[in-house]
């Protein structure tokens, strides 16, 4: 069985990331993503939600869940993809720029564990200009991010929104 893991932040989920995910759900068996749970960081969305809300908006885009499952993870990627049983790491491109640093991480990956390899996949050019730190910015200045991100993580968003507003 082909397994891969499709790490990331995931804070929020964006529709670039499901695109990616869709991807490589084409290509392997069985794809694991697994939402990046860093106790030395402050995510928005704390790392429970941002398992509902992908699991919600894997649902909801018509992808397998049999064959797209979601875990959590602290500490090396490697680690997280041998736990899973996965031979690849997924990770997605939005633009030329996004290859430096990624073929950088793919580089130390495989320095440190050879018999996982990286896979990259092109995001459709309409979520290009897309992520999450975006998705966060816009999102906390009120402005509309809802063809950014699949309704789950709207929703998500705007819950935290109206519980951060100054009450009286």
């Amino acid at each position: 069985m082909r397994i891969a893991l499709y790490p990331g932040s995931f804070d929020p989920v964006t529709n670039g990331h499901l695109d990616v995910l869709a991807r490589a759900l084409a290509v392997f068996d069985r794809v694991v993503v697994a939402v990046l749970a860093n106790p030395r960081k402050t995510p928005l969305l704390p790392v429970e939600t941002r398992v509902v809300v992908l699991e919600t908006a894997i649902r909801d885009a018509g992808l397998d869940a049999d064959h797209a499952t979601v875990t959590t993870f602290d500490g090396l990627t490697v680690d997280a993809a041998r736990a899973n049983g996965a031979r690849w790491l997924v990770r997605g491109l939005r633009a030329i720029s996004d290859f430096e640093s990624e073929g950088q991480l793919a580089a130390n990956n495989r320095v440190i564990a050879d018999d996982i390899d990286t896979v990259f996949f092109m995001t459709e050019v309409e979520y290009g200009y897309v992520s999450s730190s975006l998705v966060k910015e816009i999102a906390s200045f009120g402005g509309d991010v809802s063809s950014m991100v699949p309704p789950a993580a709207l929703t998500a968003l705007r819950t935290l929104a109206r519980r951060s507003e100054p009450t009286g």
